[in-house]
């Protein structure tokens, strides 16, 4: 990206700027760089407000001692190596944005304190209390720089000697002072965030996990392994104290943890030291029973049951160890490390993601008094800024690169004293904004720190001090670039260097007004763009001056008056073209200010004033010689005026354009089409009413006039159309969404009344007369392929142009309905709103939108666009569903969709006078309904839909293809109890090998939430045969709530035992509790007892079905959420039953092949 140049040579050697900006009230500034600048480039102080100098970060409580803060601002000597000296110049441009805030007074140094004094009071206040904590950093290093480059303690002492100019002496001197202060208190910031596939140690198949911290020193290691005779189980309980151990939480049941907890661990000595983190799977004591509990499908996990038994009740397990040493870690890191096992019998044991950071918990605060982290930092980078670019001797711009000792010295700094990334990049943008006041920055690098700033600002909450800077440094940078703006004659010249820096620096205004920090912090309407005129038309006024002032005559007399007018003019005429063919340009693409109009309008009237007043000083004295000389400046305004007509021209144009466009208004009531099109419109009926008087008598020659005329209104309805279609495109490009929609509306209709004027055209000039005359001399074919086939073609463009225009308002509607849709996605960090709450923003806007259209639209026009924008509007819909990749927060987002779906479905029919019924319904709409019912749906209501459908299958299933089972069922409501009695099976498949097979019933009533204390039943086994007797009876203690809940069902499963391996999967059946004689609801109940004898039970013959595998859409819904023990214990069930039925289908077809005849 070009850099914009603000070289002081360059920018202020006209006399005029040396009269301008800098010296309106003096602000407290940054305590540094501001400095500096006073003294160096005091044309270019930041004009800035609030102090700067006493923030504070968020970590750091420190606060400046009772003295005031500005006797302790850092200052430079009065000359700064490799740096210009520009003179000072006074303020002429005072801008509003100033106005919003309070004015702070500094103390400065005495003015008549010479250089010597002031670069000495300088290097004892500020200087060597920033080297003091940079000899202390290096002193106290913890881990090494990103940087690609290692340093020596020695490279960095001979750099901070180099950039805060310290001599040999002063360097001893304050190296004994720190060789002598307190060491800090070294320490360790470890944060546990997540981990990831872990082992499964409990019978489930997950573990409870969680962590053990500590660092061990090279000593304690060493004893701790000595000391064990065998591997001990906690090797870092044992190793320390339990008070120097930090555990994190135990999260149940999973084996992807996450935890996001932080812990600070101290230790003495970097050398020797390792991190130590050992992952456990927390067990409670739990006897064997309960452990079986848990375990009622298979024996998959029975090596684990065995193993929790020989297990010592209480005992953690051991999932894995991170072990590192502190002299490998960089300053900071953020990395996933793997678990490493103890032995090899688990090798993959996951990883870990680690975030470490090495920092001072406690640091002498006596090197610095008064000043906290954030403060020496903003002072340590300044100056280094200032040594690196003084050493500098490209004529480039600076791009923020610094050497490497400076880079490691500023990451060592932060890290130990834990500042943020918001406050090192606040403080680099404080640093860079000011730095390009004075020398020339890569513009890229503004634009860089604006961006991480408002990255930061959405991320975290920034101090009330550092809030306080930053809107200051936002501020001071308009108010400089705002300056420099009204100053663009000179500082960017009409060269192909300066004019890309001039829209640079606007490109930089505006972002600076776009970012939140910004908005949130200043209280007044700031607009970049009045600004930015406000400051050309001041800085034409200026510059208008000063011209005045350079021609001035040098006498009295009418002809040496006359030439400096006409100097003057010419300078007007020059700059007037400038700004039309180079400036203009730049200004409308940055901040949409057209500069050449207002400089024009100012200069014409500043040069009228001037004009008027010089005639009437030559009024009575004119002579035949002054007439002759002032033809040349009525040649010269002449030219000037030549620019006027131009401007009138695009002026003219553009209302022109306007009034065509403008909707004619009659009371309250808007007439939906415009007054050029009504004007097209009325052109045409003349042509009609003339063709109607001539009554052409030859029909031949009237057959070719009609084919003339109609050929020619065609085209001029076309010729309308498109040039309206591209008046309204490029004014659309510039105008504000209201704006765009109104003018589409406005075209749109346009177009449909023309459409209907084409349409009335065979009537208005009677082609059913002309064809009864012509029929004789001119075929049936003939006639309609010329003159119908015209219309028609000219309607058919219509139609494609309203088509058009219809899709570009449904898109522009449906890029606000995308963003209020994507405003309706739950995150953590957005507060929880009720369904109703999130879906209103769309509904008001849709309901404001439609309202409108319906208002400004024809009726046949509405009604296309309704299609259209609901049919994308479900589009929009069904992708954001789709997107929500979040499992946490689908549910809620989903139902939220569908009551949204819901509304709009009722919005669009509008009570049967919008889109009819079976137009919404599309199949798109009928997939997202059922996509959205089931994902907004929490995980029991699932099981019941699952189970609901079971049951509809079972009713409507044809055959006994796997046999049946015969039940006899009731339910006595006067004591709650559900009656299954089993009769027999009938036609059962042979599972043994002998042909036959030992069935046996497995009643369990589902679902399991509504049924949770009720334990399933078996009949006997019996053995070798196919149509079993059984006759057994169950009771189920059941209420009839429950029954009647929904979903409820009795599932039976019929299975064939087996003595050594898994009994065999016969068939299954669902019987719905509300189709058992006692359910059904009926009677007056009180206190949950019917006034009705009970009814009989009833014999139900239900016909035994298999699971098709992966084919039900619900199941696997539930098999996604995986935090759900209880639905995922479900889901393994079934998925269970459909891989019995796969595997008996497999055997019985096996079977057949082998044995045909059976």
């Amino acid at each position: 990206m070009t850099s914009f140049h603000m070289d002081v040579a360059i920018t202020w050697t006209h006399p005029t700027l040396v009269t301008t900006f800098c010296s309106s009230n003096p602000q407290e500034v940054d305590f540094l760089f501001d400095s500096f600048i006073k003294d160096s480039a005091p044309a270019l102080s930041l004009v800035h407000a609030g102090p700067s100098g006493s923030s504070s970060d968020s970590n750091m409580s420190t606060q400046r001692e009772t003295t005031s803060s500005e006797d302790h601002l850092l200052k430079p000597p009065e000359q700064t190596p490799g740096l210009p000296r520009v003179k000072q110049f006074s303020p002429g441009h005072v801008r509003k944005l100033g106005q919003t805030r309070k004015i702070r007074h500094r103390r400065d140094f005495k003015d008549e304190e010479n250089p010597d004094e002031k670069a000495c009071h300088f290097k004892e206040l500020e200087l060597k209390p920033l080297y003091k904590e940079l000899l202390y950093t290096i002193a106290h290093k913890m881990g090494t720089s990103a940087s690609t480059e290692d340093f020596a303690d020695r490279q960095l002492h001979q750099y901070i000697k180099e950039a805060l100019t310290m001599t040999e002496s002063e360097h001893n001197s304050l190296m004994d002072k720190v060789q002598n202060a307190e060491p800090p208190v070294y320490c360790l910031m470890a944060t546990v965030k997540e981990a990831k596939g872990i082992l499964g140690k409990d019978v489930s198949g997950f573990s409870d996990p969680y962590c053990l911290l500590t660092i061990l020193e090279d000593e304690e290691e060493r004893r701790t392994r000595r000391s064990r005779a065998k591997a001990s189980k906690y090797v870092v309980k044992d190793a320390v104290s339990d008070d120097e151990i930090y555990q994190t939480d135990v999260k149940q049941q999973t084996l992807n943890p996450i935890w996001n907890e932080t812990f600070i661990l101290e230790f003495e000595d970097i050398v020797g030291a390792s991190f130590h983190l050992e992952m456990w799977d927390k067990d409670e004591e739990v006897s064997l029973t309960q452990k079986l509990e848990e375990f009622t499908t298979n024996f998959s996990s029975l090596s684990r049951i065995i193993k929790e038994v020989k297990k010592e009740k209480g005992t953690d397990d051991f999932l894995g160890k991170i072990v590192i040493k502190l002299q490998d870690l960089h300053c900071t890191e953020d990395n996933w490390y793997i678990l490493e096992p103890r032995t090899d019998t688990y090798p993959d044991r996951g990883q870990c993601h680690l975030n470490l950071k090495f920092m001072h918990k406690t640091r002498d605060d006596t090197l610095s008094p008064g000043r906290n982290a954030y403060i020496n930092y903003c002072g340590i980078l300044q100056q280094f800024v200032l040594s690196y670019i003084s050493k500098q001797k490209s004529s480039t711009p600076w791009k923020g690169e610094l050497c490497g000792e400076a880079q490691t010295l500023l990451e060592h700094y932060a890290t130990q004293n834990d500042l943020s990334s918001f406050l090192q990049d606040l403080a680099k943008w404080v640093a860079y904004s000011k730095l390009c006041q004075s020398i020339e920055v890569d513009s890229s690098l503004l634009l860089q720190q604006l961006t991480c700033v408002e990255y930061h600002w959405h991320q975290h909450e920034l101090p009330q001090q550092q809030k306080q800077e930053l809107g200051d440094s936002l501020h001071g940078f308009l108010h400089y670039g705002l300056h420099l703006v009204s100053k663009y004659r000179d500082v960017f010249p009409p060269t192909p260097s300066a004019t890309p820096k001039l829209h640079t620096l606007l490109r930089i205004l505006v972002q600076i007004c776009k970012t939140q920090a910004f908005q949130k912090m200043n209280p007044a309407d700031f607009q970049v763009h009045d600004e930015v005129a406000d400051a050309v038309q001041t800085g034409t006024q200026e510059w208008f001056t000063n011209k005045k002032g350079l021609h001035q005559p040098m006498t009295k007399e009418p002809s040496e008056i006359i030439s400096a007018l006409s100097r003057l003019i010419e300078e007007v005429r020059d700059d007037i073209k400038l700004n039309k063919d180079v400036w203009n340009r730049t200004f409308v693409s940055a901040v949409q200010v057209d500069v050449f109009t207002a400089v024009y309008e100012k200069l014409d009237s500043l040069l009228a004033t001037e004009v008027r007043e010089t005639l009437s000083q030559m009024e009575g004295h004119i002579d035949q010689g002054l007439a002759n000389s002032l033809f040349p400046v009525y040649l010269s305004l002449q030219v000037i005026r030549k620019d006027k007509a131009f401007l009138q021209k695009s002026i003219r144009i553009h209302f022109k354009y306007e009034s065509q466009l403008q909707p004619l208004h009659s009371g309250a009531v808007p007439i939906k089409h415009s007054s050029s099109a009504v004007d097209l419109a009325a052109c045409i009926q003349p042509v009609c009413d003339l063709w109607e008087q001539m009554s052409w008598p030859d029909p031949e020659e009237a057959f070719m006039l009609m084919v003339k005329i109609t050929e020619d209104v065609c085209k001029i309805v076309v010729t309308y159309c498109h040039s309206l279609k591209d008046r309204v495109r490029m004014l659309s490009k510039n105008c504000d969404h209201g704006s765009a929609i109104n003018m589409l509306c406005v075209v749109v209709n346009d177009l449909e009344y023309l459409r209907s004027v084409l349409a009335r055209l065979p009537t208005q000039l009677n082609w059913a007369g002309l064809r009864e005359r012509t029929q004789h001399v001119i075929g049936e074919s003939q006639f309609h392929n010329t003159l119908p086939l015209q219309v028609q073609q000219a309607q058919g463009i219509l139609r494609r142009e309203i088509r058009s225009a219809l899709e570009t308002l449904s898109r522009k509607l449906n890029t606000d309905i995308e963003t209020h849709v994507r405003g309706m996605s739950t995150r953590k960090r957005i507060p929880p709103k009720s369904t109703e709450d999130a879906a209103t923003p769309l509904m008001r806007y849709l309901e404001k939108e439609l309202h409108y259209m319906n208002e400004n639209l024809v009726q046949e026009n509405f009604n296309s666009l309704l299609t259209p924008l609901w049919n994308n509007s479900v589009k929009i819909l069904h992708q954001m569903a789709s997107e929500h990749s979040q499992q946490e927060g689908l549910i809620v987002f989903c139902h939220r969709l569908l009551y949204t779906l819901q509304c709009l479905e009722q919005c669009f029919h509008g009570e049967g006078n919008g889109l009819p019924l079976n137009v919404l319904h599309s199949d798109e709409y009928k997939t997202l309904n059922a996509y959205l019912t089931h994902h907004s749906l929490s995980s029991r209501h699932l099981v019941d839909k699952f189970l609901e459908g079971k049951i509809w299958e079972q009713r409507v299933i044809a055959g006994e293809k796997y046999g049946a089972v015969t039940l006899l069922t009731s339910y006595r409501r006067s004591d709650q109890r559900l009656r299954v009695e089993v009769l027999n099976a009938v036609n059962l498949l042979p599972m043994d090998s002998n042909g036959l097979s030992d069935p046996y019933v497995h009643l369990c009533l589902e679902p399991y939430h509504t049924f949770p204390l009720v334990e399933p039943c078996c009949t006997q086994i019996k053995s070798c045969d196919l149509n079993p007797l059984f006759d057994e009876a169950f009771e189920f203690l059941v209420g009839l709530n429950q029954c009647q809940a929904p979903g409820a069902c009795l599932v039976v499963t019929v299975l064939d035992h087996d003595t050594l391996r898994t009994d065999d999967f016969e068939g299954e059946a669902f019987l719905s509790l509300k189709d058992i004689p006692g359910v059904a609801r009926g009677g007056e109940e009180k206190d949950g007892l019917s006034f009705h004898p009970d009814a009989p039970p009833a014999q139900i013959r239900l016909p035994l079905t298999h699971p098709k595998p992966n084919e039900n859409k619900i199941l696997k819904l539930l098999e996604s959420r995986k935090g759900e023990r209880e639905i995922q214990a479900f889901v393994k069930k079934r998925r269970q039953r459909e891989k019995q039925s796969k595997e008996q289908s497999q055997a019985q077809r096996a079977h057949f092949f082998f044995h045909p005849k059976i």
